[in-house]
């Protein structure tokens, strides 16, 4: 079966990635060379045994988002302290986006940085979260608040654990993926599963080339997270990520139009897209207090000036910030209502 790489190049800090079938096994080949000891993060219900050649210990943290916080890095950090991991050793975050994001943040304060590997077992960890060096937990008020940027070592994709991932897994996964395709002209469409995998992966890795601090058009792989972010937070979860991100896809959509910037065949496009394409739910679950997603809204790491979102355009995506309140308001009535 075929393997693709795709190399991050980074400047001194390029890394693999690897998707196809059985990858996993190659995982030793990519270790650190200093590395001595490895500690595995992970859920249960994970498969984690993978065969090293030094000394491991997997550390099994907890389900759903109320996990993802500062006490699950304390813990961990207490368990590297307890095993005496040194910066020279290496962190291994094996699971979906979530663990990913945990182990990368780890990594990244542990003596102030020790090397980090990725092995991604869902969908939306394998197109997106663990790719880039993005890390964080969250805090009451709002997601992935509280981060670092740590590029990982390597990353495996491993699509032999596709076969096994829950359907609401797999429908988180497709959300992001439903989001490449207003990213390039790529006809997605046309790709086997394997090759629109590395394909997603390719544009993750150009926009993290070109901008990995996200001061620029990285903040391109956020379009629809703005609303997604918010229904996650005031939803209380009820909404897993990718789902969130397909209804914000669909938003984001309908207030580029209400601004004037696209067209009704273009929104059109994106219901084609989400809806029918991937078969992902395009409007928000009922209920939701609109006054609550503009105040989460408010708080988005892209709002430097006023509500801010990434907005499609004949020329493509861009940074549109200080929208009217009243226009993104109206729109989010509306939309509610639909």
């Amino acid at each position: 079966m075929t393997t693709h790489r795709i190399d991050v190049r980074l400047p001194g800090r390029e890394y693999p990635v690897l998707i196809g079938h059985g990858v996993n096994q190659h995982i030793a080949q990519f270790l650190p060379a200093t590395a001595r000891r490895a500690v595995f993060i992970t859920q249960e219900g994970i498969p984690a045994n993978l065969a090293l050649p030094i000394e491991s210990k997997t550390v099994i943290i907890g389900q759903g988002e109320s996990a993802k916080s500062l006490a699950t890095i304390e813990t961990l950090s207490q368990e590297f302290a307890d095993m005496g991991m040194t910066r020279n050793d290496v962190i291994i975050g094996v699971g979906g986006g979530m663990v990913t994001d945990i182990a990368g943040f780890a990594a990244s304060t542990w003596h102030r940085g020790t090397p980090v590997v990725h092995v991604a077992t869902s969908l939306l960890a394998m197109v997106d979260a663990a790719i880039g060096g993005k890390t964080g937990v969250n805090l009451p008020q709002g997601k992935n608040l509280v981060g670092a940027f740590w590029q990982p070592s390597a990353v495996f994709c491993d699509l032999d654990s596709l076969a096994t991932l829950p359907e609401r897994e797999l429908r988180c996964g497709l959300g992001e993926v439903a989001k490449y395709h207003f990213l390039t002209g790529d006809d997605l469409l046309a790709l086997s599963l394997d090759e629109r995998v590395a394909r997603c992966v390719a544009i993750k890795g150009s926009f993290v080339e070109q901008d990995e601090r996200e001061s620029g058009k990285r903040a391109f792989l956020n379009y629809g997270h703005t609303l997604a972010h918010a229904l996650e937070t005031v939803g209380q979860h009820q909404l897993a990520h990718g789902e969130a991100v397909a209804i914000g896809l669909i938003f984001a959509a309908r207030l580029a139009r209400a601004l004037g910037r696209i067209d009704d065949s273009r929104v059109d496009y994106h219901e084609l897209v989400v809806g029918q394409t991937y078969s992902l739910q395009t409007r928000m679950p009922a209920g939701l207090d609109i006054d609550q997603l503009m105040a989460a809204m408010a708080r988005d790491k892209k709002a430097l000036q006023g509500l801010t979102f990434i907005l499609d355009s004949p020329q493509g995506l861009e940074i549109v910030a200080n929208i009217s309140p009243e226009i993104v308001r109206s729109e989010l009535v509306h939309f509610s209502q639909s």
